[in-house]
């Protein structure tokens, strides 16, 4: 992951964690989701958006999405190690974990603008 790629990752993970504390869950997880987008690549970064992806789950009271997080952390990690993920995905039990989406333009342009690294 590059360092600006890097920023914007610890970026929207900081604002979905303040949203969290205030339980404004529906508000951290449109960050988590961006989140999910830049680290995907990289299985720690990839595997912390779905922690909290499944957090958020488990304050919504929601089962069947605090079951899907858990596999998306195990097969997420998996993933990203042998760098098969599916791109643009946002990490969401309301999508299919292997559909690859369209990266959002902002996005797409931190991600391809400053180059992979290989930290």
């Amino acid at each position: 992951m590059n360092p600006v790629q890097r920023n914007a990752f610890e970026k929207e993970i900081t604002l979905a964690r303040g949203l969290m504390r205030r339980k404004e869950h529906d508000e951290a997880f449109v960050h988590l989701e961006r989140a999910h987008v830049l680290g995907q690549q990289n299985a720690a970064p990839h595997v912390l958006s779905h922690w909290l992806m499944l957090r958020v789950a488990v304050h919504r009271r929601e089962p069947a999405a605090m079951l899907g997080q858990a596999a998306r952390i195990v097969l997420g990690a998996v993933g990203s190690i042998v760098g098969s993920v599916p791109t643009g995905n946002t990490g969401g039990t309301n999508i299919s974990m292997f559909k690859h989406l369209p990266i959002d333009p902002e996005l797409l342009k931190i991600m391809e603008d400053h180059g992979p690294t290989n930290s």
